[in-house]
């Protein structure tokens, strides 16, 4: 009976000392992500100089970039779990403690359309992918707009990330937050769709703004990678959304608040983008819950 016990003991040891390995190594390996070198030479944009066109880049940096970088993209405690990590969004001004003064024309392109910084590391929780096929104008303007920003004096933490926080990262179960891993950063972008009430113009807003994230890659619900975040509901015609007209739909976004939904960030969409993004809404197949593909 001793040996017996003896060999369990033996068993569950080597066992535990394996588990110990293993999560050494998914936490270097997702250290060794968070700290690659992308050299990356952006494609030059042309910045608008005109009142009219920085009053622009002002709205859709309202719909793009307050969500995470607050009002004023002064910067926000993004995500701070003493377990997991501290992930600040930035403080984008030329206030003190403050990116705005710092990055050239290019660090702003390579940062927003490529998720990576003025170093080569890529940017954390930075939805790229989505911005990567923004317009050389609607990036130009927003760019415009950020160089100019009233000033604000907020500084943020520096990125950290503890041995479980990076563990859970390679293991994917905070979803994919590393958007630089996931572009093709030389192929071209796709034509961009011409402003306009049209299905084409919808799918170019739902794909920059990022819809996919919360509802799914066929926008027939999914998950926010933040595990207190309720299910993203089915945006196709399959569910609630069937039941809508355009009319509910937009004074949805124009009257609704929440937590988990960008309601005040889509607010600041013309009527024409609204109208385009439910054109693009109806379009898609209809599919119901027992039909929804992970």
């Amino acid at each position: 009976m001793k040996k017996i016990i003896r060999w369990i003991g033996i068993g569950a040891g080597g066992l535990l000392a394996l588990l110990v390995l293993v999560a050494i190594g998914l936490s270097w390996r997702g250290n060794v992500r968070l700290n690659r070198i992308y050299n990356i030479t952006p494609e030059a944009v042309i910045l608008p100089t005109d009142a009219a066109d920085i009053q622009e880049g002002e709205r859709l940096v309202a719909i793009y970039c307050t969500n995470c970088h607050g009002d004023g993209v002064s910067g926000t405690d993004f995500f701070n779990d003493p377990t997991l990590a501290v992930i600040d969004a930035p403080n984008l001004t030329s206030g003190e403690g403050g990116v705005g003064a710092q990055l050239s024309d290019v660090d702003w392109v390579r940062a927003i359309r490529h998720g990576v910084d003025p170093a080569g590391r890529p940017l954390f929780i930075m939805p790229s992918r989505n911005f990567y096929l923004l317009s050389d104008e609607d990036l130009g303007e927003i760019i415009a707009y950020l160089k100019t920003a009233p000033p604000v004096d907020h500084s943020a933490n520096d990125r950290s990330t503890t041995f479980l926080g990076r563990t859970l990262l390679t293991l994917g179960l905070f979803g994919d937050l590393i958007d630089a891993e996931r572009i093709n950063h030389t192929a071209p972008r796709p034509a961009v769709p011409t402003p306009g009430v049209t299905v084409e113009y919808g799918q170019y807003l739902a794909v920059t703004f990022g819809c996919q994230t919360c509802h799914g890659p066929q926008l027939a619900g999914g998950k926010d990678p933040d595990p207190e975040a309720p299910p993203g509901p089915n945006l196709t015609p399959g569910g609630k959304l069937g039941a809508w007209d355009e009319h509910t739909f937009i004074n949805t976004i124009r009257t609704r608040k929440s937590k988990w939904m960008a309601f005040e960030a889509l607010n600041h969409m013309t009527d024409t983008e609204l109208q385009a993004l439910w054109r693009y809404l109806q379009s898609l197949p209809a599919v119901t819950a027992d039909q929804v593909q992970e």
